[in-house]
């Protein structure tokens, strides 16, 4: 009986391996008929052409690796879309105020690539092939996300809008006042800066371009010290607009020569129209997200480089990520925790804080292009993912602008004191 069942087994793992090889080959066919691969439709005429560029053994390297990538990212499609299904799910049941389990979460990380690779000189060859220049072929376009270019000249476009850039030191100043006034506290401000900024950001600041030498290209529209997203900036100018404007009334009101009320009466018309359009939009995520990439809304994210209004939106968000907290019950949210809902989105960081959320992988929490992006993220779970945090942070704020930040609140402290005695 035990040797029936041994030759069972041996015969059905025969069958599985014999169709497997059988489905490659066809796939293979199609591959090459097609020109599909790595994930991507790519046009007969693109991969065709390619391969007929190849030696023998190559192509046949390049037919290896490309029916098996193909396998791969169909596996990776079909895991994104358990965890999409699973996290609609949750999210309902989340609102309803029921009970979550394990079963809720996809509890694995996304599959790895186990096919042959290409050669070093091969791959080489692929890359150049598909961003040859015109005289080759059709070179495909690389997106460009907007700058900080893209965001001034909107704000001027539509709102008549010019940001005043002041120094770096006097925006921090201006940023840990507004954060002191609102209860925020310097460990929670400097090391949010720290881990956002590598410690050493600037007011424009933008994701991919470095703060310093200025290279690099955006690869979100993230802003500022806090690396607020230009949806961000709509929600939370529809929410605090009114009270900007009068505050910014008050400073023209006291304003001490004309040239500054000047400035300040231009920059409250521009912030009224500015407050208008963000609320005439439902207050809905997905809605500002989807304003945000038009002109209008890249304009109104301008509002972050400016030297009266970019430290009160940007402080407001984090004071915002706080209360959230204290209203679900954490009302000792150290940096880091602050960090993690500002990184992941407010309701999401506390769910990943949850006894049962802190060892999920971390796919449950961000969106696919997100997290392949972000390799502070990828294959980790919750709670490995606030260790990581933690480690940078605290790397980083040995960093020149960090180190001036702490200096900034020092100071800060100490005329208060003084102003108390």
């Amino acid at each position: 009986m035990e040797f029936r069942r041994s030759l069972g087994a041996t015969m059905s793992a025969m069958i599985r391996k014999r169709f497997v090889i059988a489905a490659v080959a066809t796939l293979a066919i199609a591959i090459t008929g097609l020109g599909l691969g790595a994930g991507t439709a790519y046009a007969r005429s693109d991969a065709a052409a390619f391969e007929a560029t190849l030696s023998t053994k190559d192509r046949k390297a390049f037919n290896a690796y490309l029916t098996a990538k193909t396998f791969h990212d169909a596996d990776k499609d079909a895991f994104w879309a358990k965890v999409s299904t699973k996290r609609k799910k949750r999210r309902a049941k989340i609102r309803k105020g029921a009970l979550v389990t394990e079963r809720d979460y996809v509890t694995a990380f996304p599959p790895e690539f186990e096919g042959p690779e290409l050669s070093k000189a091969l791959a080489s060859k692929w890359k150049a092939w598909q961003t040859r220049d015109a005289d080759k072929g059709p070179a495909r376009k690389r997106s460009t996300l907007p700058g900080v270019k893209d965001f001034l000249r909107n704000a001027k476009r539509y709102y008549g809008f010019l940001p005043e850039r002041i120094p770096e030191r006097e925006f921090k100043r201006r940023y840990a006042a507004e954060a002191l006034r609102l209860g925020l506290s310097q460990e929670q401000v400097v090391r949010v800066y720290a881990l956002e900024t590598g410690g050493n950001g600037t007011a424009d600041m933008q994701a991919g371009i470095h703060p310093i030498s200025k290279k690099g290209r955006p690869i979100s529209s993230a802003l500022g010290y806090a690396q607020l997203l230009n949806a961000n900036s709509t929600s939370e100018l529809a929410k605090h607009g009114n009270n900007f404007l009068k505050r910014l009334e008050r400073m023209r009101d006291q304003a001490d020569n004309e040239a500054r009320r000047a400035r300040l009466d231009r920059k409250i018309t521009s912030l009224r129209k500015m407050v208008r359009k963000a609320k005439s939009i439902p207050f809905n995520w997905g809605r500002h997200r989807k304003f945000a990439r038009t002109g209008p809304g890249l304009g109104i994210h301008a509002l972050n480089l400016d030297g009266d209004i970019g430290p009160w939106l940007q402080v407001i968000k984090l004071k915002g990520i706080k209360e959230l907290a204290e209203r679900k019950g954490r009302d000792d949210l150290d940096s880091t925790e602050l960090e993690l809902m500002n990184l992941a989105g407010p309701s999401t960081g506390l769910e990943m804080m949850s006894a049962i959320g802190l060892s999920m992988p971390t796919v449950n929490f961000f969106a696919r292009r997100g997290y392949e992006r972000n390799s502070v993220v990828r294959g980790r779970t919750s709670t490995e993912l606030l260790a990581e945090l933690k480690k940078r942070m605290d790397y980083n704020e040995r960093n020149s602008g960090a180190k001036e930040f702490v200096q900034v609140f020092k100071e800060l402290n100490a005329k208060q004191k003084r102003a108390q005695r």
